[in-house]
């Protein structure tokens, strides 16, 4: 049976001293240890097969080295799971494991998760909602380090920092790509006007059209919903019975659900996609954008990447309470917003606007 590699064993095959390597694992290389040395140390720990001693690092610090994560609904719903994905991704490379906690859109449970977290003596917390909203931050979040994940806060005066992506860019990158292809009139199955990132998403695609010089026709632009049938019945009110002049020649929809309603309301009718009329999805969802047939262009909500950024900036906070104060979640630089860009992913369901339009 082979030994157990450590600390020391690491530091001789990288050349450095032990020290270093307990630097660098433990997440405090930046400043203290030369970049070269960094890397051969993850690389030496890596062929190794060498990991700290979680507990043994717990009571050297004080800390648990846990991180408690509480969700709306991430946990029980198909949509948003990267981004725990990427907040668990930074967490264990830099030694923590993270506990989950779903409330199931029960906002009163909030408070109960959050204290049983803080029970367990978590370093810190993090609220991941499914869909960007603003949350009635549970007070206990205001104890320990914590962020917020596709959420914001309810408060004139926040505290928190906060981590979203940015939904106005996106909006306008997804008409703007529909622009670059020779479209002018593109239709906007928006989703609810209730929700927090539809108007957004609708405020890109105006500051689009305002940028190619063209307006906006008030009568392609419908708050549709968000399911498949409300695209269906949207791109029914937009096709059904209108001239191929008098049509739109791309629908652009603020889900890629609404998309699917879309491209059913085209096969009904008849019509070609994207010959005949061009197809935009949002979101860039799991197992449907890519599969579909044709394939959706969408544009990708950075759920991993949120996850991950939200994550680096709570272990900052932890390990660096001069960078963020602790229980009050500001920023070194007294910013509390981030915003994570959205990728356009361009497939088969967009093509250059028909002949003669």
């Amino acid at each position: 049976m082979h030994r157990k590699a450590t600390a020391l064993d690491v530091a001789k095959r990288a050349g450095v001293s032990r020290s270093a390597v307990s630097l660098v694992l433990n997440g405090r290389g930046d400043g203290n240890v030369a970049k070269e040395s960094q890397d051969r140390i993850r690389q030496a720990a890596a062929e190794l097969n060498y990991s700290p001693n979680a507990i043994a690092l717990s009571l050297r610090n004080q800390r648990s080295r846990v991180i408690g994560i509480v969700s709306d609904e991430v946990v029980t719903s198909p949509f948003d799971g990267n981004i725990i994905g990427g907040a668990d991704d930074v967490a264990r490379s830099r030694g923590f494991v993270t506990v989950v906690m779903d409330t199931e859109l029960d906002a009163s449970r909030d408070e109960g998760a959050v204290e049983t977290l803080l029970d367990r003596q978590v370093d810190g917390l993090m609220y991941v909602t499914v869909g960007l909203k603003p949350l009635d931050v549970p007070p206990g979040m205001l104890r320990v380090p914590s962020v917020l994940a596709n959420c914001y806060e309810n408060s004139p005066e926040p505290q928190l920092h906060h981590v979203i992506p940015d939904e106005v860019s996106g909006g306008r990158e997804a008409t703007e790509h529909l622009l670059q292809l020779g479209h002018r009139d593109i239709a906007l199955l928006a989703g609810l006007e209730s929700s927090p990132a539809a108007p957004l998403r609708v405020r890109g695609y105006r500051d689009a059209l305002a940028g190619a010089g063209l307006p906006v026709r008030e009568d392609l632009v419908s708050w549709a919903g968000w399911d498949i049938d409300d695209g269906f019945h949207g791109a029914m009110k937009l096709l059904d019975g209108v001239s191929p002049g008098g049509r739109p020649t791309a629908i652009m929809c603020a889900n890629d659900r609404l998309a699917i309603g879309v491209v059913l309301a085209a096969a009904r009718l008849g019509l070609s996609i994207p010959r005949d009329i061009s197809v935009m999805g949002y979101d860039d969802e799991f197992r449907i954008a890519n599969t579909m047939v044709p394939a959706l262009t969408s544009m990708a909500l950075p759920l991993r990447e949120m996850g991950a950024a939200a994550m680096t900036m709570l272990l900052q906070q932890i390990e660096d309470p001069a960078a963020g104060a602790a229980g009050t979640g500001a920023s070194g630089a007294g910013v509390l917003e981030t915003m994570v860009p959205c990728r356009l992913m361009i497939r088969e369901s967009t093509g250059p606007v028909p002949a003669g339009r």
